[in-house]
């Protein structure tokens, strides 16, 4: 999750809300790519999550990120929380899950050697302690009380709030791991498109990814449970956004229902201040009841940004949030995915002309299948495989376009970073099925060897 946000001074007129958000508007050359991804660690010995402190611990990997490699610390109360280095920037999420959230990059070449050697730099660390780090949607054995909280005030917050909202908000903080891209828009037109095909096609990633299909140490009769834990966590920041698709969309309207979401905190002085359940707007009012008489800022503003959680978020880019965490090479797949769509303008009409026509319910019935059934989900008369295997050759077309070379010129483009994808759409097969193929086959129903043969 998020760091808190700085700069910006205090908010004057409620236009600044929406201009703040144009404000990412860029021109289609200096549009870039930014590859966040989580995993779980875990202690080799025991098999455990690892705690914050000891020897084979989130602290022990974090300082010898920072000693071993270069990062710089992000410290919060005394704690080492995250790490800094060249535009990425390495942190924790509330069940110890470590992030990578990448540096803005030109092409999926960059952000994939980005990922590679951050992976090689955390097995580096990880061998060193005992520790072990696995890519999967959600954890499959550890309980809740097994699953340590780190120590970031935000997380205390949202730990309380998230027992009196929804029915899966604490499984998410402490048992799940996605990987995501973040991509730029021109202009509100563009990011309207951009947004409404992201939405309608995330469930289509969902399923492409499904990598959760065990969870309290045994299968959860889902393909991506992490995809339906966040479907029962709190539906005033959640969801699909119905109203993208409605005529005047633009920076405002989400802005409007970004107001209506619930705060979370105000941070101060390297301190969160309890907001939960609070409105944003009485605070623009100045009657803010955790600080009664003060106005917001615009850091204040992009804090908040930060706790709403929609399938696509909008900040001065977009965030897509389908996808489960997985393995190695699909970790530079789901970058490959939406450039291809969304960065080719031959390609994004063509997937606009494939979602134009499917009404919400479809959008939502598509959602809710993914996560139970993954490739073979189906909703409003659409087939989840059809539409997965022509979104990825619109993908591949795109990056065919885009012509971004790699290895000093040896590569002619980024296709083949959609290599799983097309094996996916190929055979009907998720990395979910290919994990319960396993459980139920050679492993016996013993899901321990689940670490031994799929981590990093």
């Amino acid at each position: 999750m998020s760091i808190p946000q700085t700069g910006g001074g205090a908010i004057e007129r409620p236009e600044q809300l929406a201009e703040y958000l144009a404000a990412g508007c860029k021109p289609a050359e200096d549009w870039r790519i930014g590859t966040e991804h989580e995993k779980f660690g875990y202690d080799k010995t025991t098999l455990l999550p690892l705690p914050y402190e000891g020897r084979t611990s989130i602290r022990s990997m974090l300082e010898g990120l920072r000693d071993r490699h270069g990062w710089a610390p992000v410290s919060e109360q005394g704690n080492l929380i995250g790490l800094e280095r060249e535009g990425a920037n390495i942190s924790l999420e509330p069940g110890g899950q470590l992030e990578l959230s990448g540096a803005p990059l030109e092409t999926i070449h960059q952000t994939c050697d980005e990922v590679n050697g951050h992976l090689a730099e955390v097995k580096d660390v990880a061998d060193a302690i005992g520790a072990g780090f696995i890519g999967l949607g959600a954890a499959p054995i550890w309980s809740e009380d097994q699953t340590p909280l780190m120590p970031k005030g935000r997380y205390k917050l949202m730990d309380r709030y998230m027992r009196e909202v929804g029915t899966h908000g604490t499984q998410m903080m402490r048992r799940t791991c996605t990987v995501q891209v973040n991509l730029d828009f021109s202009s509100e037109a563009d990011m309207v498109k951009k947004l409404r095909v992201s939405l309608a096609l995330q469930p289509v990633a969902t399923a492409l990814f499904a990598n959760s299909p065990f969870f309290d140490g045994k299968p959860n009769g889902l393909k991506s449970w992490r995809s339906r834990i966040w479907r029962g966590l709190d539906d005033a920041r959640t969801g699909m956004l119905p109203f993208a698709f409605d005529e005047g969309m633009g920076f405002q309207a989400y802005v409007d229902w970004a107001l209506d979401v619930p705060m979370y905190f105000v941070y101060r002085e390297g301190r969160y201040i309890d907001a939960t359940g609070q409105s944003f707007r009485d605070f623009m009012k100045g009657k803010l009841p955790a600080l009664p008489g003060e106005l917001p800022t615009l850091s204040d503003w992009a804090d908040h940004l930060t706790t709403a959680f929609p399938e696509v978020r909008v900040k001065k880019f977009i965030e897509m949030r389908g996808a489960d965490g997985g393995p190695w090479r699909r970790l530079c797949a789901l970058p490959a995915y939406w450039v291809g769509l969304l960065y080719d303008g031959a390609a994004l009409d063509a997937a606009w002309d494939l979602v134009k026509g499917w009404d919400a319910d479809t959008r939502e019935g598509l959602r809710v299948a993914a996560s139970e059934r993954a490739l073979e989900a189906e909703a409003g008369g659409v087939k989840m495989l059809e539409v997965a295997r022509a979104s990825v050759e619109i993908a591949e077309a795109g990056l065919k376009a885009r012509a971004r070379e790699g290895a000093g010129g040896l590569i002619a483009d980024e296709t083949h970073f959609l290599s799983a994808l097309k094996e996916s759409v190929e055979t009907g097969q998720t990395p979910a099925d290919e994990l319960l193929a396993r459980y139920h086959g050679d492993w016996n129903g013993d899901l321990s060897r689940i670490y031994g043969e799929y981590s990093y």
